[in-house]
């Protein structure tokens, strides 16, 4: 029996259809290919009064935590959010923000300040004046490329702030690791810059994860793919054999549908039929494994199921626009210029 494109439409946000779709092996293929690249922490002591802005650094997010103190941050369209010890916010497109003390503070660049470093990864910054008193906040904030992998699309639909507030109700099992982070924070042991760097790490991947296992706030293209039952078995099978060439049958027949329903509903969910989206995946994974995995070109090829590297480079040039060693020689720089 052919079933309906009615019956393949899950619960949004909820019911058992959505809580299927985002099973723990959807998630923890997200999560395994999330990665924070480029990470750079500053553990940041504040004065009583302070202001600290934050340009904006496209391509980059952003992960605040309040370990001490409370604060105010605005965001580049006025925007205000209230914070007290414990809170933490992720934001994951890189705008310019600013943290104070009250809304009328005036605000200096945070790369302004004088580092010293404490680990690799790591460095202090003493934002209070030279003659007031102890500090009236204690914040450690990072900013790091933000990759999700074969799953970047999803971060595009991801709020401009995912604020973690006292009581945690959407991020269970967090509060533990913010937790942790205030006390490394404030004790200072042997090692508190180390561990800290990880516990963020942790804290970002947890709070993502809780964006998803919430519905992904109702998004629509790929997110409400993933609330959709029979279309995240068939992007769970893309993901995880990305160098298989699947056909649209096959796809279908991962769902346990016909593949006219599979093709209608793919195309009207996310926007594209599902072997465009498939090429398009393949590709997106090969400029990463090229760029930031430094994988040679023959190699990227035979992962993506190319009989030769001629193949895979006509395909990466007509989904890409250039050939696959320009986005080598592309990060190289940029690389490069980060560096300096």
């Amino acid at each position: 029996m052919t079933e309906s494109p009615q019956s393949l439409t899950g619960t949004p946000g909820g019911g058992a259809a959505a809580q299927f779709a985002l099973s723990s092996d959807l998630i923890s293929e997200l999560l395994t290919s999330m990665r924070l690249r480029g990470v750079r922490y500053r553990r940041v002591h504040a004065g009583p009064r302070f202001g600290l802005n934050f340009d904006a650094r496209p391509g980059r997010a952003s992960f605040h935590f309040l370990a001490v103190g409370s604060a105010v941050l605005r965001t580049e369209d006025g925007t205000v959010h209230k914070l007290s010890a414990g809170n933490a916010v992720f934001m994951p497109h890189g705008g310019s923000h600013q943290l104070l003390s009250g809304p009328d503070i005036p605000v200096r660049s945070i790369d302004s300040f004088d580092a010293v470093s404490l680990s690799d990864s790591v460095c202090d910054v003493d934002a209070c004046a030279s003659a007031g008193p102890a500090p009236g906040a204690i914040f450690f904030t990072g900013s790091m490329e933000f990759d999700l992998g074969g799953m970047q699309g999803l971060s595009r639909l991801m709020p401009d702030v995912m604020l973690v507030d006292a009581e945690g109700k959407r991020y269970p099992g967090l509060m533990p690791i913010l937790t942790s982070m205030r006390r490394e924070v404030c004790a200072e042991r042997v090692g508190f810059a180390g561990i800290l760097a990880r516990l963020a790490e942790v804290a970002a991947a947890m709070i993502v994860r809780g964006w998803i296992e919430c519905g992904c706030d109702n998004s629509v293209g790929l997110a409400a793919a993933l609330r959709d039952p029979r279309l995240a078995c068939a992007i769970l099978a893309l993901h995880r054999r990305p160098g298989h060439h699947w056909t649209v049958a096959e796809l279908a027949a991962e769902c346990n549908v016909s593949r006219s329903v599979f093709a209608d509903r793919f195309q009207t969910t996310i926007g594209v039929p599902p072997l465009r989206y498939a090429t398009e995946l393949r590709m997106l994974l090969a400029g990463q494994w090229l760029a930031q995995d430094t994988l040679p070109i023959q190699s990227v090829a035979q992962r993506l199921g190319y009989t030769s590297q001629a193949a895979f480079s006509r395909a990466f040039k007509r989904v890409t626009g250039r050939p696959p060693g320009a986005s080598r020689d592309t990060a190289r720089s940029k690389a490069a210029e980060e560096g300096d």
